[in-house]
């Protein structure tokens, strides 16, 4: 078995498809440094199921794909192909040839195939394991690993030398059998503890189903006296149902006889009515008429009364007489006042005076008084002068006077630098004035341009602004109109009429006007009050007289609807609102003056008259109190709605919404929806205009714009120019402030060195003078001072009283100031009074003469209206005395009707109580029926079949032979409940009943037997396994025992052939166990007795590395060995004894060896030469040496790439 071809696409540096045609022997690979030697051996143990990224020198497996140059792109996978010659049957596979090969995608998927078939990598390592190749590839020798196999643990080299021994797949078959272990373990753990949790349920289940069999027999003899009462219930219904069906004939005869007599009363009356309804017209006019004149009468009373009264009061208010003082009085007090005023200013003149001169003295003694203070400081000084010494203040004289020399000179420079910078400032400034004359031009046009596009922009802003006040409005006008339309909906909603009120009122019948609501007006906040007053006739009908009441009447009544309330308002005419005879109690309102009454004030008023309002029940009791004897007050209403009369009283609970107040509502929010809808159009005109309006404005907004941007860069060249000409005035400017500031203060320095200079001078002189003189100069100036001091206090004093004197004066001018104006406003005020009463007189003069002239007019007509009002009541008496005969016949007529329709009433009302009971009696029928489908699952036939009252009753719970009957009893409903309510009670003993425990338990109990059988299986099969892993670490143990005799014989050889005349062993690290001990490597070379790896030189390492590995495949040879520069760090001799190795493995296996030395070179059987230019690609040639006996080399092209 050997190594016969490899492939490469792809695979790090090599690009292109190259093949290698691998020989038996020595193969010997070649190059320069980094022209991919190395990725060849990278290949092998990459398509052999290396796994390890750093083990291919890679940070991730992705860098095995080529990456791409400069001159060729990077490609998307890499593929490796090794085919092994197996002619020897070396590998457990029915081939001579065997060609494993892996693929790397970009995406990092992978592919594996053996012989073109895909497998997995596990099949490739389990192919090559037989044969020695195993997952340390220690038949692959990389660059470095000579040294990793030294520093590797004890445990990593008995790893090396069990791959070679085959050992790998036994280890993986006890480690897959532990694994099952493992698995197996937590498997029995998991049943036990699932046998012993089903154990301890078994017990509880057990009872349960005790219990659920002992229910069963309860629930069938529940169900079986459940099912006979519910079946006897059903017989009980069904016969009286039946027992009503019969009645109904008999109900309906009565009633349809007398239902004839009813009709013929009805034809009667409704003759006498229409000859009621002829003479109706006549009464009617003449009562209006009577009733219009006693509204005139009393209304001219009340005018005539009123009229008398404002007389009578008009007539004993006077002409009042002026009760204040005179304003000519009080104008001469304010005269006087202005003249003691003026008085008093030329006090305050003088007191001013006065304090100005003082306040001057005193400035000028505080003046004295400080000038002798320094003299007398000076004198002062000038003695402790001389005692310092007259030489250091003429030093100092000296000084102060260079320093004024030195100021002035650079008082002459500053003066230069100011002139100079003037100077240039000026010109610049003409300058500046000259393109200011230029821009000026373009700022005219500037200004017309900014006006304009200001203009724009703010009828853009206000268009803008008008648009959201429309927008605004016009959301706002919505939202008031949903508002208000919702409100009216639900307000119609709840007026609809759902009685027989409201079938007439949608019957469209002419002579019914509309819903008496609708004909009142009552005051906001009254709207219960009045309904109470009226009460249920508030929710009626109006009618145009009392013939259409009658046929309104009939037509309900035929029609079956429900009860009605009729108003008749006939050809009522009179006023709206009526007003009271009297006035209304104290605390209390009339009716009559909150309501108006449109059409129907014949009607409402007499039911509304006396009828008081109050805000609450303690008012409308004091108002009956009040009123207690006096016929004018009938009943107090309150607020909420209580109704209250000397002998009864209604009301309380919470209050409800009334028909006034909710009709009230709807016209509001009718009047509402109109003016929100109106609200709407003028919003969407306005918004349309605005619209167009804010469009224009935006169009001129951005041609105004246009022309600024447009002048604007006319004007950014001139302002340019302007703005350097203006940073150049600027600077000059600056710099002639800052000469200027220099000079001031050069100027100011120099007077404070005069005034020090002449101070220096004086205490110099002072220095200079005699002794004596200057202690007389010392005294006098003390005296100076004192008298000075004294002076300014004085003044001081002086001061202070004339400010005294000049407020006290001041404060008599305001005093007396204010009381003059004080008089001056009491005159204004007094005048203006007395304009008003003689208005006021005026006035009241020209009403009592009309009050006169309405008492006359009133009482004249009262005397004219009087006879006609007399005549009006004897037409009215005679038209009633008519009506009274019609009446007392239709009077008869409608107690005949009356009791025909009573008892009509009575047997309809019995007909529909029958009708309601069996159609109880039905849905009583049709609910058994549904329970008995419901509970008992059996149709109701079936259940009368079955279980009825006639079906005997067999005995339960008593033992019967065979070919015996089961006993039975006759049914008795007594029996049956007790046995019901004793089936319940058992029931209820027995507690909570699992209905599926006997189920539960029969499959708890096969599911035990089955886990318990499982545990069984799952220990044997423990077992089994236990059994194989003792025979694989027999094996390993033998396997190993055999390979490592082998491979320290073979070190020994090796190491003594390396190192002549050194020493070397293999030791165990643990004899008493092969199982897991370790392999230790001693090496000591000639000539040294160390024995650690560790200090050994870098050669005699790789000499040590290479006699294990060769041991390792002396004692267990591979088919082929794959070596990296392991000889690069030995010198000429040890080369030499390793190539003598090289040799002998050669006639066992293939050699493949990556190698810069000249000496490998000459011992192959086969050269491959990679290089690499400047593309990067790396590629292959290769040489094929032939050994004659002349020693003579030929060569063969054996590779292509």
């Amino acid at each position: 078995m050997y190594l016969k071809t490899l492939t490469l696409r792809g695979f790090k540096s090599f690009a292109s498809a190259t093949t290698l045609r691998l020989e038996p022997g020595i193969t010997c690979v070649v190059g320069p440094n980094g022209s991919g030697k190395s990725n060849v051996v990278d290949a092998l143990a990459w398509v052999m199921g290396e796994q390890g990224a750093k083990q291919l020198r890679g940070g991730s497996m992705a860098d095995v794909i080529f990456a791409g140059t400069t001159s060729r792109p990077p490609l998307g996978r890499a593929e490796v192909a090794l085919t092994i010659d197996n002619s020897d049957g070396a590998l457990p596979i029915d081939y001579t040839e065997v060609t494993i090969s892996r693929t790397m995608f970009s995406s990092g998927g992978s592919e594996y195939a053996i012989n073109g078939t895909p497998c997995r990598l596990l099949d490739i390592q389990d192919l090559l394991s037989d044969s020695g190749l195993g997952r340390q590839m220690h038949v692959i020798v990389g660059q470095g690993q000579l040294d990793a196999v030294l520093r590797a643990t004890p445990e990593e080299r008995r790893g090396f030398i069990e791959e070679a021994a085959g050992i790998l797949k036994h280890r993986k078959r006890k480690e897959k059998a532990l694994r099952k272990l493992e698995s197996t373990a937590a498997n029995l753990a998991r049943l036990t503890d699932l046998v012993t949790e089903i154990r301890r349920q078994l017990g509880p289940l057990a009872k349960q189903a005790d219990v659920a069999r002992r229910a069963a027999v309860v629930q069938a003899d529940l169900r079986d006296s459940r099912a006979r009462l519910l079946a006897d219930d059903l017989a009980q219904a069904r016969d009286a149902h039946q027992r009503e069906v019969a009645d109904v004939a008999v109900l309906t005869a009565a009633r349809d006889e007398v239902e004839g007599l009813l009709n013929a009363a009805r034809t009667r009356q409704a003759d006498l009515e229409r000859a009621a309804a002829a003479s109706a017209p006549a009464l009617a006019e003449a009562t209006e008429v009577w009733y219009r004149l006693s509204g005139i009468r009393e209304r001219l009373r009340g005018t005539a009364t009123l009229a008398d009264e404002r007389c009578r009061l008009l007539g004993d208010a006077g002409a009042a007489a002026p009760q204040g003082p005179d304003p000519d009085d009080l104008d001469a007090q304010a005269e006087r006042a202005r003249e003691a005023e003026r008085e008093i200013d030329v006090e305050v003149d003088a007191a001013t005076a006065a304090m100005t001169a003082a306040v001057a003295a005193r400035s000028a003694a505080e003046t004295d008084a400080a000038a002798a203070e320094r003299e007398l400081a000076a004198v002062h000084r000038g003695v402790a002068d001389r005692r310092e010494g007259v030489a250091r203040l003429a030093g100092q004289v000296g000084a102060v006077r260079s320093r004024m020399e030195a100021q002035g000179s650079e008082l002459e420079r500053l003066r230069g630098v100011l002139a100079d910078a003037t100077e240039r400032a000026s010109t610049a400034e003409l300058e500046f004035a000259e393109l200011e004359l230029q821009a000026a031009g373009v700022e005219e046009g500037e200004e017309d341009l900014d006006s304009a596009h200001e203009a724009a922009t703010a009828a853009v802003a206000e268009g803008e602004a008008a648009l959201r006040e429309a927008e605004e409005e016009s959301r706002t006008a919505r939202a008031e109109l949903e508002r208000w339309t919702a409100r009216r909906d639900a307000l119609e909603l709840s007026l609809e009429r759902r009685d027989g009120t409201g079938e007439l009122l949608a019957s469209g019948r002419a002579e019914v006007t509309g819903p008496l609501a609708d004909a009142l007006a009552v005051e906001p906040g009254w709207e219960g009050a009045v309904a109470a007053a009226l009460g249920p006739l508030v929710e009626g009908a109006v009618v145009t007289s009392l013939e259409a009441a009658v046929d309104a009447l009939r037509w309900t009544r035929e029609a079956g609807h429900g009860h009605v309330r009729l108003v008749v308002s006939g050809d009522d005419e009179g006023p709206a609102a009526v007003v009271p005879a009297t006035p209304a109690p104290a605390g209390g309102t009339w009716a009559l003056d909150v309501v108006t009454l449109d059409g129907v004030g014949a009607a409402l008023g007499p039911l509304l008259d006396g009828v008081v309002l109050v805000e609450d029940l303690r008012q409308a009791r004091d108002v009956l109190a009040a009123a207690s004897g006096i016929d004018d007050v009938d009943r107090a209403v309150t607020r909420a709605g209580d109704v209250l009369t000397a002998t009864a009283a209604s009301g309380g609970g919470e209050a409800t919404t009334n028909v006034i107040a909710l009709t009230a509502a709807r016209e509001e929010a009718a009047a509402g929806v109109e003016t929100a809808r109106a609200r709407g159009e003028r919003a969407r005109f306005t918004l349309a205009a605005v619209t167009e309006t804010l469009a224009a404005a935006r169009a001129a907004h951005d041609a105004t714009l246009a022309d600024l941007h447009a002048s604007d860069a006319r004007f950014t060249a001139v302002a340019e120019r302007l703005g350097r000409l203006g940073a150049a005035i600027k600077a000059a400017r600056a710099e002639a402030g800052r000469a200027a500031d220099a000079i001031g203060a050069a100027e100011t320095s120099r007077a404070a060195r005069e005034e020090e200079l002449a101070e220096l001078a004086t205490r110099l002189e002072t220095a200079q003078a005699d002794p004596e003189e200057a202690a007389a100069d010392l005294e006098a100036a003390g005296e100076r001072r004192d008298a000075c001091a004294e002076a300014a206090r004085a003044a001081r004093a002086a001061e202070t009283d004339a400010r005294l004197a000049v407020r006290t004066v001041e404060e008599r001018k305001r005093a007396i100031a204010g009381r003059a104006a004080a008089l001056e406003r009491a005159a204004r005020t007094e005048r203006a009074a007395r304009v008003r009463a003689a208005e006021l007189e005026q006035q009241r003069a020209r009403r009592a003469e009309v009050a006169r002239d309405v008492r006359r007019v009133a009482t004249e007509g009262l005397h004219l209206l009087e006879h006609s009002l007399q005549r009006a009541s004897d037409e009215r008496d005679v038209a009633q005395e008519v009506r009274a005969q019609q009446d007392a016949g239709l009077a008869v007529v409608r107690s005949d009707i009356e009791q025909h329709a009573t008892r009509f009433a009575e047997l309809s009302d019995a007909f529909h109580r029958d009708e309601v009971a069996r159609a109880e009696q039905r849905l009583r029928i049709e609910a058994l029926e549904a329970r008995a489908v419901a509970d008992l699952g059996l149709e109701s036939d079936v259940l009368l079949a079955e279980f009825g009252p006639d079906v005997p009753v067999p005995v339960l719970g008593v033992e019967v032979a065979d070919g015996e009957d089961q006993p039975v009893v006759a049914y008795d409903r007594t029996e049956q409940t007790k046995r019901l309510r004793t089936a319940e009670r058992a029931l209820a003993l027995l507690g909570r009943v699992n209905p599926l425990a006997l189920e539960e338990h029969a499959a708890l109990e096969e599911r035990h037997s089955f886990l318990v059988e499982q545990v069984a299986d799952v220990r044997k099969s423990r077992a089994d396994l236990m059994e194989i892993v003792r025979e694989i670490d027999v094996r390993v143990e033998q396997v190993f025992r055999e390979a490592w005799e082998d491979t320290r014989r073979e070190f020994d050889g090796v190491f003594a052939r390396l190192f002549p005349g050194g020493e070397g062993r293999l030791l165990l690290t643990d004899p008493d166990d092969m199982l897991t001990t370790g392999v230790e490597v001693e090496a000591r070379p000639p000539g040294k007795k160390v024995k650690r790896l560790s200090l050994l030189s870098g050669g005699e390492r790789s000499l040590t590395a290479v006699a294990l590995l060769v041991a390792i495949f002396r004692a267990r040879p591979s088919p082929f060995y794959v070596m990296d520069e392991v000889e690069a760090a030995l010198d000429d001799v040890n080369l030499g004894r390793l190539l003598v190795i090289f040799r002998e493995l050669r006639a066992s296996s293939q050699l493949i060896v990556i190698t810069h030395q000249k000496r490998t070179m000459e011992i192959a059987d086969a050269l491959y030469g990679v290089t690499m230019q400047g593309d990067g690609v790396s590629a292959v040639i290769s040489q094929r040496i032939e050994r004659e006996e002349d020693d003579e080399l030929a060569g063969e092209p054996v590779a292509t790439a």
